[in-house]
């Protein structure tokens, strides 16, 4: 495969983001390919030891293969999907800007929609989505692909406004969760399930809320604030096993943060970097979707599963 990358793919800010191993990996971009009109939601799919991701204006889900380095189409005619992630079963869970709904994929193929409306209004376009050990499912819900039709349709929202939801594992109710956002986007859990981590593009912000045991949030503290850097904004985020947060930061590459908030370090991407994920066989692979190219990284560090660990029984 091709590389490519700056003399330095690693800008270190603080020593902790030289010392925790993160600048031992390789040292320039792996491209995997480069044919994508705008490149979204990677994830890593162990089974099958493949990468899924989105081409949103595409309109296509594609998919390159691990063993064999080859890219072809996972889906057509996809909805102008985003974010992608797994649950407990390994089913593949997207969030369809364009048919404003988060489906599921089954083992056999088919298709279940979990979410579509709330309290009888339209999603807006579903961004990213993340599954908690109970089986729910946490997506947020922003107005990108309503705004134009180059990543949806153009419409008007029903809702009036961004917000995150949480879809009951048992009941298939979708619940309001989190609201006061300029566009929700990423979303990730922390290991223990305590905190969910929110990023919001439009106000520059990753918010942190206390995840309570009834499935409800409080808190949204900011963690981490964009303006630091003026060339980055905030998309998806994930955590590596020794609780730093990995961000997207858009234009300014893939941002590292320490688990006190800290901004130690960051990746120098030659495209804006949207999405993340961790994968490989040691899961210490990370694929970026950044623009018309997927690339990936293997590091010194390991990332942590989209969803890790077995579903809790009652």
């Amino acid at each position: 495969m091709a590389e490519r990358g700056r003399p330095e793919l690693y800008e270190v800010f603080d020593e902790r983001f030289r010392t925790g191993r993160c600048t031992s990996g390789d040292a320039r971009l792996e491209v995997l390919y480069d044919g994508c009109r705008w490149a979204e939601g990677p994830i890593y799919l162990p089974a099958w030891r493949q990468v899924i991701w989105s081409d949103i204006p595409n309109d296509r889900m594609l998919r390159w293969d691990e063993e064999t380095g080859t890219v072809g189409v996972f889906r057509r005619d996809a909805g102008h999907p985003n974010g992608n992630t797994l649950d407990r079963e390994g089913r593949l869970i997207s969030c369809e800007q364009g048919n404003r709904r988060v489906t599921r994929t089954e083992h056999d193929g088919t298709l279940t929609v979990l979410a579509d409306r709330w309290q009888g209004k339209r999603l807006n376009s579903p961004n990213d989505a993340t599954v908690k050990s109970d089986g729910s499912v946490w997506f947020s819900d922003p107005d990108f692909g309503i705004t134009t039709d180059y990543e949806g349709h153009r419409g008007t929202s029903e809702i009036g406004a961004g917000n995150v939801y949480r879809i009951d594992p048992a009941t298939g109710e979708v619940r309001l969760v989190a609201e006061g956002f300029g566009a929700p986007n990423g979303l990730v859990f922390s290991a223990d399930e305590s905190r969910l981590f929110v990023s919001d593009t439009r106000a520059g912000y990753v918010r942190v809320f206390d995840v309570r045991d009834d499935g409800t949030l409080s808190g949204g503290t900011v963690f981490a604030d964009a303006s630091a850097r003026p060339d980055a904004r905030f998309d998806n985020l994930r955590f590596d096993a020794d609780g730093r947060l990995w961000v997207a930061a858009m234009d300014d590459g893939v941002h590292c943060y320490d688990p006190d908030g800290t901004l130690i370090g960051r990746l120098d991407v030659p495209e804006a970097v949207a999405n993340i994920a961790w994968g490989g066989a040691k899961r210490n692979r990370l694929f970026l979707a950044a623009e018309s190219s997927l690339y990936s990284v293997v590091t010194s560090v390991t990332g942590t599963h989209p969803a890790p660990g077995p579903a809790r029984r009652s």
